[in-house]
């Protein structure tokens, strides 16, 4: 059942095995013990730990804990790997999630471009476009640094009390909790790429 649950999700099919097998090599070489030492305190054959270090084979639980006796470490030490979740975001080119953040009704569009999960910070990535409609909007305050990147058109924009002139290609980054935002739309249509991290909430 669980080998048709790791194949359905698209896990590689020995990714459990990979995993101890990772993590057994890790513990043995900051031990700096070499596989016969290992394999011996065990009371395994040096190419069977050979075989669990390079995922070739599932080890029982005995296995496990004689290993896990050998290392000084925990049964469940062998399994974090596997259980450690990576998120990844794919967003074809015109699929960000349009939303709704202060300034939409300024004629700001913003799409969203992806999100992590699972991480003591966030990390929000922007395509935000300004057309003609566009109200300038320089009071946007909120938690976390913001980077921005300049894709089209020319802007200036305000940080607490500086401007910057920002042609394609340009970049600003800033602590976001001062006073931020277009003040000026010199050349439309304009985009730019806006990545938000501030530490969440606990």
């Amino acid at each position: 059942m669980a080998r048709e649950a790791a194949l359905d999700s698209g896990i590689p099919d020995n990714a459990l095995e990979t995993a101890i097998g990772l993590q057994v090599k890790a513990y043995r070489t900051e031990l700096g013990m070499t596989v016969v030492e290992v394999a011996k305190q065990a009371g395994l054959s040096a190419g069977m730990l050979s075989k669990i270090e390079n995922g070739n084979t599932s080890p029982s639980l005995a296995t496990l804990k004689a290993l896990s006796r050998a290392l000084n470490v925990p049964v469940t030490s062998f399994f974090r790997k596997f259980e450690e979740v990576s998120d990844a975001t794919h967003v074809k080119a015109g699929e960000g999630l349009v939303i709704e953040r202060r300034g939409t009704r300024a004629g700001h569009q913003y799409q969203l471009l992806g999100h992590n999960v699972g991480k003591p910070f966030s990390v929000e990535p922007y395509l935000i476009a300004l057309t003609e409609q566009s109200e300038v909007f320089p009071i946007f305050q909120h938690a976390g640094m913001e980077f921005i990147y300049m894709l089209d058109g020319e802007i200036v924009y305000r940080h607490a009390d500086k401007t910057y002139h920002l042609h394609a290609g340009d970049s600003l980054s800033f602590d976001a909790d001062a006073p931020h935002g277009p003040e000026r739309l010199v050349k439309l249509p304009i985009r730019f790429i806006s990545v938000i991290v501030q530490t969440r909430e606990a």
